[in-house]
């Protein structure tokens, strides 16, 4: 029977899986210990090690608000449930073909059985960074809140990106401010908040769905994963391979490092490979809301290994793959538009799939 819903705003909206799951075995970081500065090389170690080994992490006592987060996903449902899909596709990105993702994007977008043709029930709304570079319309579900979602970013901004950014520069023996000068909210880059939906698929399509949402990493710094308590999101054990399911983990955030950390340091920080896959049978009744925060580097930063940090150099983390290829080091606004058009055309099946996204970086859809 389908499971019954309580008022959205009390966050544990779903009952968390009582199925015995093989969940992933991830650290977890205490951002409140960061306001001492006597703790920031204790945080330093735990971060670097978390994001050289696994890629993702837990972040608890991040400073926002709970009844702030809640509020963000009050937003997003009221867009998925007042909005009709007529008035939704009027935002979809008029550059969406050419890697354009700010604004709507409807589901079907990739095929996730290749045998039958079924297609994603995935949808996505994108607003980018309240600095005045971006002009973007919204539904009035949307518009009516954006006080208040410009809040809620530049708190995100502040609270947990900026002091990740400095923890991850004091492990790589750099000046505190050498990743934050990088991303500065008042500069051109492709940050965004995300509300997005996984709508649910029959049981039956479920039994023969390899994921919802195909296996790949995400092309940015940061990824910030408000608290989903539908299971589904599941991580590749860099070592193994190995598929292992995120925790739902109360007051918590699950973030992991992304493809531009990745190239920065030529691969010592992982970026690793993820996917949604149907939730267990106690949550396949439910649709699946999420709430996400990306965070990139300035547009117009070379995604070059730095060459500043004593622990790159010792540990013999030299050059990306770019470099190592000889071929030309991309932006990040060049990376960002390469690999988004990319997935529009590489995640449709095999026949159409693309190994290069530039030359230099080949991808693939991970199962």
């Amino acid at each position: 029977m389908p499971v019954a819903l309580p008022t959205f705003g009390s966050f544990d909206f779903v009952a968390q899986t009582k199925e015995n799951l093989p969940w992933a075995d991830l650290p977890t970081l205490d951002l409140s210990l960061y306001s001492s500065p006597s703790n920031r090389t204790q945080l330093a170690q735990e971060l670097i090690s978390a994001i050289h080994t696994h890629g993702f992490f837990y972040v608890k006592n991040f400073g926002v608000a709970p009844e702030a987060v809640d509020r963000q996903f009050d937003i997003g449902r009221q867009f998925y449930e007042q909005v009709p899909l007529s008035e939704k596709m009027l935002y979809v990105p008029p550059n969406f073909t050419e890697g354009g993702f700010n604004g709507y994007m409807p589901a079907g977008r990739i095929v996730v059985d290749p045998n039958t043709g079924l297609r994603d029930k995935v949808e996505v709304y994108n607003i980018p960074k309240f600095n005045g570079d971006f002009a973007q319309d919204h539904p009035d579900a949307v518009a009516r809140n954006l006080v208040e979602i410009e809040v809620f970013v530049r708190e995100i901004q502040k609270k947990i990106v900026e002091p990740l950014l400095t923890l991850v520069a004091i492990a790589l023996e750099l000046p505190e401010d050498y990743l934050t000068n990088m991303h500065q909210y008042e500069v051109k880059s492709e940050d965004h908040i995300r509300y997005m939906k996984c709508g649910k698929h029959p049981m039956e399509d479920n039994k023969r769905l390899a994921a919802w949402v195909p296996g790949h990493t995400d092309l940015g710094s940061f990824t910030l994963l408000f608290r989903q308590p539908v299971a589904g999101l599941q991580i590749a054990d860099p070592t193994t391979g190995e598929w292992r399911y995120v925790r739902p983990q109360n007051g918590m955030l699950t973030v992991n490092t992304c493809d531009a950390l990745q190239l920065l340091t030529a691969g010592y920080v992982k970026s690793t490979v993820h996917r949604v896959v149907p939730p267990p049978v106690d949550q396949q009744q439910v649709d699946r809301l999420g709430l996400l925060y990306f965070s990139r580097p300035h547009n117009d930063v070379k995604l070059a290994t730095i060459q500043d940090s004593p622990l790159l150099k010792r540990e013999g983390y030299i050059e990306n793959l770019f470099e190592a290829s000889g071929n030309p080091v991309p932006t990040m606004e060049e990376w960002t538009f390469a690999k988004q058009k990319w997935q529009r055309t590489g995640y449709l099946g095999p026949k159409e799939a693309s190994k290069e996204v530039l030359p230099g970086f080949s991808e693939k859809v991970y199962t």
